[in-house]
């Protein structure tokens, strides 16, 4: 007997335990699933991610008067160490004022393109006419650099120029999903248009270029107008904002070493003073995220892998059932001339394709599943061929390891013993 024979008598075996196998492999299949469909959509939001936070680019970083409020579980700690020694909690509540900010601009020398900008409140409606978007519009205040630096491209109409920025009358730009929920299929008829920001009315002077949302980031759901009109509104933050891109990724940290002089010269810090600002690149939140996802990739890892252990489990138990009821099958082919080796084979390419079939059908739903789950993020398709390479090997080996003691228990039975079993 062959290994080819072994292996269509195995198959042939397995389809004839249609229930038997069908269980069995639902058990593996749902391992797999919960394994693939979980990585698959932290994939996606990885993804998602990167595209949303990087809207100011590799090449960008801002100075904020405090670390982002963004954690995951614990509190916030208001003190830290550097070199020059230790930060006082009231050092790092220092806002940074419209003055500071602006003498920062005008100081800051090295070659590079430098806005000033302040959150004028999120959670807003706008409205046009008897239309009106759901209360998730940004509204930000910034000058005539905001844009580049922060990654917006014009579409139509025109950008701030002085005199939007210096009167800080009501103009405005909008993202292309507040023109589009305001104006339809047209949102180019939106220039020159008044329309009503948290009910303040604003012409409306550009449309910006479709960016790209995510559950993360709602980068066309935005108002943008001058920083001066911004700080009119009562929601506006209280601290501005000064983003800097540089020309070249290269050049990043001599920018930010030049940034952190500059600035300190504005907080008017001696030199053994610490700093009471934070200079922080544009990819570190996303990177705060992701290091956040890759924990729950773990987790998934985790559940997975139980799973497949009670898998390899009922395999086990239902290979042993097998050897039982088809004891006289064992001895029949002993009789006829098989081996020991030949009823192994058998048996452990019984175990295998039901184990790989339960790979296959789990790759399958894991990532419809995952990327199910991704498309509430406006993320792309995504299938992780490491993890489904992972899988496979996982699952030949719990086939192998299930089906090993019962194909040795079978190979070792006696043939006459086998064929005298009822």
């Amino acid at each position: 007997m062959t290994i080819t024979d072994s292996f269509q008598l195995a198959f042939r075996t397995v389809k004839s335990n249609k229930l038997r196998a069908s269980i069995t492999i639902a058990i593996i299949a749902f391992g797999i699933m919960a394994l693939i469909g979980i990585i698959t959509a932290i994939e996606a939001m990885n993804q998602s991610l990167k595209d949303s936070f990087s809207s100011m680019g590799a090449n960008a970083f801002s100075i904020r008067y405090q670390e982002g409020n963004i954690r995951f579980g614990g509190r916030k700690n208001v003190v830290k160490t550097t070199r020059r020694g230790t930060e006082k909690k009231s050092n790092l509540n220092k806002i940074i004022r419209k003055e500071d900010a602006e003498y920062f601009k005008a100081n800051f020398n090295y070659p590079s393109l430098v806005s000033i900008y302040r959150r004028g409140g999120g959670g807003i409606d706008c409205s046009f006419g008897n239309k009106k978007t759901n209360p998730v519009t940004t509204i930000f205040g910034g000058d005539e650099n905001y844009l580049e630096v922060n990654g917006f491209t014009i579409s139509q109409g025109r950008n701030l120029n002085s005199l939007d920025i210096n009167s800080g009358r009501n103009v405005c730009l909008i993202g292309s999903n507040t023109a589009q929920k305001l104006f339809g299929d047209h949102p180019e008829k939106s220039i020159d248009q008044v329309i009503r920001v948290s009910g303040m009315p604003y012409r409306v002077i550009g449309l910006l270029k479709k960016k790209g949302s995510s559950s993360f980031l709602r980068q066309d759901d935005i108002v943008v107008t001058s920083y001066i009109n911004a700080s009119r509104l009562n929601t506006a933050s209280t601290s501005f904002l000064i983003g800097i891109k540089v020309n070249n990724v290269l050049e990043m940290d001599a920018a930010t070493s030049e940034a952190t002089s500059v600035f300190r010269a504005v907080r008017k810090l001696q030199p053994v003073d610490v700093d009471n600002f934070v200079i922080e690149k544009s990819d570190k939140v996303a990177e705060l995220f992701i290091g956040f996802l890759s924990s729950i990739a773990g987790s998934a890892g985790a559940i997975g892998l139980i799973t497949l252990i009670g898998a390899a489990i009922g395999l086990m138990n239902i290979m042993l059932v097998a050897v039982n009821e088809r004891t006289r099958e064992v001895g029949l082919i002993k009789a006829i001339g098989g081996k020991s080796k030949n009823v192994r084979q058998q048996f452990l390419f019984e175990s295998v394709i039901i184990s790989l079939l339960g790979a296959f059908f789990g790759i399958i739903l894991g990532i419809i599943v995952g990327n199910a789950f991704a498309s509430f993020l406006n993320a792309g398709f995504v299938i992780p061929w490491n993890w489904v390479f992972i899988g496979i090997v996982i699952c030949s080996v719990v086939g192998l390891a299930a089906g090993l003691y019962p194909a040795i228990k079978a190979s070792r039975l006696s043939p006459i013993v086998a064929l005298r079993h009822e």
